[in-house]
């Protein structure tokens, strides 16, 4: 039986998670036969959705209506984060519109009966590889969440924490990198509360460096790790201590989500530090790592946010020196305590916060670049003229390196 070709389109809204899922999803369709085509030539369009603030929903059922607008005749697949908590309300936009649960997706995708196809005779465990347009590929190992920040709702979306067997992960590791992939990341919706049995995420990153050390050819690089996101009260002594004897094959940048600056404001978002432990964690990882990267995650306008607790998450992330700030004005997504509270920021406060911290961030990155200037990093090639260094800094490739390789680059 030959490959029966349908169209497709993957949506993809929200986190690294997200995009890793929907990896998976254009991978399993492939092996049924089907090919990527734009939204108005598909026969499915599958819309992961995020859900994790209010003007992510927004989106998200701006991309269903969108689906449906644009192609009159796709089945339209709706699945992730939103799904699970407005189900009703995506079914009820089209007759053609299948919410699908999270958890079921894969399954629901990989028994799909499509009109006039037939699967794949020979499907592929993990194709994902240079040659299919990827330089950087993402392994989810964890999934959930069992902390309830007042401003999340992910953790009812998704559920509580829960981990991947580690072998599974290391043979996932380990086929990727046999297939020429240089660089894996590491992700999940808390990623440093890994924990399979004992094994924790120092653990993991042992067994991914072991398994993976001899797979490459002779005077390559082998593969590379970087890890997705990790929480500030989630990075060991002895995470640390991995990262500081690596080499860079745990890539020496951590992005370490920050939210606020202010004590009060962090004990008001229930998250587990407050700034000066903070501050104690990027000075540790400054003396333990010299040449680290840091970026971030940083909320503007958060209720109840004063002038005073804006100028201390300024003074923190002038501290710390992140080399990049990802800035998120305050979204209300209903059904968290935060949304529901009356001191809410006036948006004109949040878009003069947000807009000082943007341009704090440039200011920073270019810090941290021009501290730089002249050391050699190992970069992934991404384009013929760009490469992502060890630090995450974009970089001019090497003449005639190879796409997906791991040469070494000037940074500056």
């Amino acid at each position: 039986m030959g490959r029966v070709l349908f169209g497709y389109t993957v949506v993809n809204l929200g986190c690294k998670v997200n995009r890793v899922e929907a990896d998976g999803f254009e991978r399993l369709l492939a092996e049924r036969g089907g090919v990527p085509v734009g939204e108005a030539a598909a026969d499915l369009i599958v819309v992961n959705t995020c859900t994790v603030t209010g003007e992510a929903e927004k989106k998200t059922r701006k991309a269903v209506r969108h689906a449906l607008s644009t192609n009159d005749g796709a089945r339209v697949v709706v699945t992730g984060c939103a799904s699970e908590l407005s189900s009703e309300t995506f079914a009820a936009m089209d007759d053609r519109v299948v919410v699908v649960p999270k958890a079921g997706a894969d399954l629901y995708l990989s028994e799909l009966e499509m009109s006039g196809t037939a699967p794949c005779e020979t499907p592929e465990s993990f194709p994902a590889s240079p040659a299919d347009g990827r330089t950087r590929i993402g392994i989810k190992v964890q999934d959930g969440c069992d902390n309830a920040c007042t401003y999340c709702i992910v953790h009812v979306a998704r559920g509580r924490a829960t981990s991947r067997p580690t072998d599974e992960v290391v043979a996932e590791a380990v086929a990727l990198a046999e297939s020429g992939v240089r660089e894996v990341v590491l992700t999940g919706i808390n990623l440093g509360s890994y924990d399979d049995g004992g094994t924790d995420l120092t653990d993991l990153c042992r067994r991914l460096l072991t398994a993976t050390a001899d797979l490459h050819g002779a005077g390559e690089p082998p593969c590379r790790f970087r890890i997705g996101s990790i929480e500030p009260m989630d990075v060991t002594g002895e995470f640390v201590s991995l990262l500081a004897e690596a080499e860079g094959r745990i890539c020496r940048h951590l992005h370490l989500p920050l939210q606020s600056g202010s004590s009060r404001v962090l004990r008001e978002m229930a998250r587990p530090y407050d700034a000066h432990e903070f501050r104690q964690l990027a000075d540790f990882l400054r003396a333990s790592v010299p040449s680290i990267a840091l970026t971030t995650d940083i909320i503007v306008g958060f209720p109840g946010e004063t002038d005073e607790d804006f100028e201390d998450t300024c003074a923190l992330a002038r501290h710390v020196g992140f080399s990049k700030i990802h800035v998120f004005p305050y979204s209300k997504r209903e059904g968290t305590p935060a949304a529901a509270r009356a001191d809410q920021v006036p948006p004109e406060a949040k878009a003069a916060r947000a807009a000082r911290l943007r341009a704090l961030s440039d200011e920073l990155a270019a810090a941290d670049r021009a501290s730089r200037v002249g050391t050699v990093e190992l970069a992934l090639v991404e384009t013929p003229e760009t490469a992502t260094a060890e630090s995450y800094h974009e970089v001019p490739a090497p003449a005639g390196a190879k796409i997906g390789s791991l040469v070494p680059a000037k940074v500056g």
